[in-house]
C-alpha cells in the first residue's frame, strides 16, 4: 500500500473518531433544561433539592466534555431488592447498575478514566463527618452534560438505580469542568497514528531502495 493511502486512511479514522468523541451540540438551552428536568419528574424524581442541583448544573453548561469524580463506600451486605435473591455481595449488586450504565455511556463516548480500590481510610479530612471510610473511587469522562442527563434519564426509566442504592452505604459525586488529562484519546490516537504513518512511510522508502 502506498504511503499516501495509509496517511489518508489514518486521517479518515482520526477525523471519524474525533467527530464521535467530541461534543458539537453546544451548551444546553433553557428550553432543553426545562424539558430534561420535566422528564426526570415524569420518571419519578421528586427530590426538590436534588432537582435544583441538576438545574444549576445544566444551566451552567459549557458545551464541553467534563469529568465526574465518584467516591463510593459499599455496604457490608447489600440491601434487599425485589426479584434479587439474597446472599450476594454489595459489589455484585453494584455491577447490576454499572454494567448497563457504562455500556450506555461508552456508546456516548463516555468512559472511566481512573478506577481503583481504597488503600486506606481518608488521610486528609476536615469539615465533614462520617467520611473516613471509602471502598473505591472512579473518575468518569462524559462527552457533554447533555449526554449525562440522558444517561440519568435512562437509568430512571430502566430502574437500575435501585441496585446502586442497595449496594452503597454512601457516595459523593461532583463534576469537574474545565478539566484536563494528558491521556485524552484524541491526543493519544494522534500520536499513535503519526507513528504508524511515519513508520509505514519509512518502511516503503527502504523497500523501494532495495
Amino acid at each position: 500500500m502506498h504511503a499516501r493511502s495509509v496517511w489518508l486512511a489514518l486521517g479518515v479514522l482520526y477525523v471519524s473518531f474525533t467527530g464521535w468523541y467530541t461534543s458539537w451540540s453546544g451548551a444546553l438551552t433553557a428550553e432543553e433544561v426545562d424539558a430534561y428536568l420535566g422528564a426526570m419528574v415524569a420518571r419519578g424524581a421528586d427530590d426538590t433539592e436534588r432537582l435544583a442541583l441538576w438545574r444549576r448544573f445544566l444551566d451552567t453548561d459549557t458545551g464541553d466534555d467534563f469529568a465526574m469524580w465518584n467516591a463510593i463506600d459499599l455496604r457490608d451486605a447489600p440491601g434487599e431488592v425485589e426479584g434479587i435473591p439474597p446472599g450476594g455481595s454489595a459489589e455484585e449488586m453494584l455491577a447490576r447498575y454499572t454494567e448497563p450504565f457504562l455500556g450506555a455511556a461508552l456508546a456516548r463516548a463516555s468512559h472511566p478514566v481512573i478506577l481503583g480500590r481504597a488503600a486506606s481510610d481518608a488521610l486528609d479530612l476536615w469539615g465533614i463527618e462520617g467520611a473516613e471510610d471509602w471502598s473505591q473511587g472512579a473518575l468518569v469522562r462524559y462527552r457533554s452534560r447533555r449526554d449525562v442527563v440522558e444517561l440519568a434519564l435512562a437509568s430512571l426509566e430502566s430502574d437500575v438505580h435501585r441496585y446502586k442504592v442497595a449496594a452503597m452505604e454512601k457516595t459523593i459525586a461532583f463534576p469537574l469542568d474545565p478539566w484536563f488529562q494528558l491521556g485524552d484519546p484524541r491526543f493519544v490516537f494522534a500520536l499513535a497514528f503519526a507513528v504508524i504513518g511515519l513508520g509505514w512511510q519509512l518502511y516503503r522508502a527502504r523497500a523501494e531502495r532495495r
